[in-house]
């Protein structure tokens, strides 16, 4: 157990279909053929992780610029991120007490538009940057090509960065931080378990976006899965990790997991 604490840092919110988050939440039937769709709303956040080796920044949000012309008009469309430009990591950092060059790592949990769009403020500095070898393979792949998935923005994570690329399915890279290896919403999703003083903390990003993934094993809908199977094989290793070490479970952008994070 590390005597570590964890701080939010509120990089607000993203609107969007509700049957991207919960697959076939909203269906129609012979009864109403045309059912309304329904939008909601989840935040977006990251995490500094207060650890006595370093000063850890868990994923670095949107771009400031999401809404105006900085992501593909229709990705902007389909997961708005409205208030992107109130919120860029330094003044976000700085609103939960912490300065951009007290930052000593980051850790990507993947490499998505709204996870990704902060990395250029770590371009050419020495900032370890933790990422999953198939993240950043896929990654490229996807925004070099017309085949992979339209939710990686180049830009983000096109830069001379420290990239510290992380091969194996677990490794520790600071005492009782350890990478976990979660294949299925993306190849390369990396979550993160903490082993805290009195509790452990699993951060698993967005392989629950919201609570009905994890606690109800819904998957995600649209294109939200790279693979179905994948994913449910590991939110059972996540599940299994949690009972083992009787851990909190957060999602990636849950409004009740992030209430409870500034608590």
């Amino acid at each position: 157990m590390v005597d570590a604490t964890l701080t939010l840092v509120d990089r607000g919110t993203i609107r969007a279909d509700a049957n991207f988050l919960l697959e076939n939440h909203v269906v129609g039937t012979a009864a109403e053929p045309n059912p309304d769709a329904q939008f909601v709303e989840g935040p977006v956040y990251n995490l500094v992780i207060d650890h006595p080796e370093a000063t850890i920044l868990w994923d670095t949000g949107s771009h400031p610029d999401a809404g105006d012309g900085y992501w593909p008009p229709e990705l902007y469309a389909a997961f708005e991120h409205f208030d992107a430009h109130e919120h860029p990591l330094p003044d976000a950092l700085a609103e939960a007490g912490y300065a951009l060059d007290e930052i000593d790592a980051v850790v990507q949990s993947h490499l998505h538009l709204d996870h990704a769009g902060g990395l250029h403020n770590f371009a050419g500095t020495d900032v370890p940057v933790f990422v999953h070898e198939e993240e950043l393979k896929f990654a490229y792949y996807s925004a070099c090509t017309d085949h992979g998935s339209d939710a990686y923005v180049r830009a983000d994570f096109d830069h001379e960065l420290n990239w510290q690329v992380v091969t194996r399915h677990r490794e520790t890279h600071f005492t009782d931080v350890e990478f976990v290896h979660l294949p299925g919403h993306t190849p390369g999703l990396l979550g993160t378990v903490l082993h805290l003083d009195g509790e452990t903390v699993i951060l698993a990003g967005d392989q629950a976006y919201v609570r009905e993934n994890y606690d109800d094993e819904q998957p995600m809908g649209g294109d939200l899965l790279w693979s179905k199977r994948d994913w449910r094989e590991s939110l059972q290793l996540v599940k299994e990790l949690q009972r083992r070490h009787d851990a909190t479970v957060y999602c990636g952008h849950d409004p009740e997991d992030v209430s409870s994070l500034s608590t």
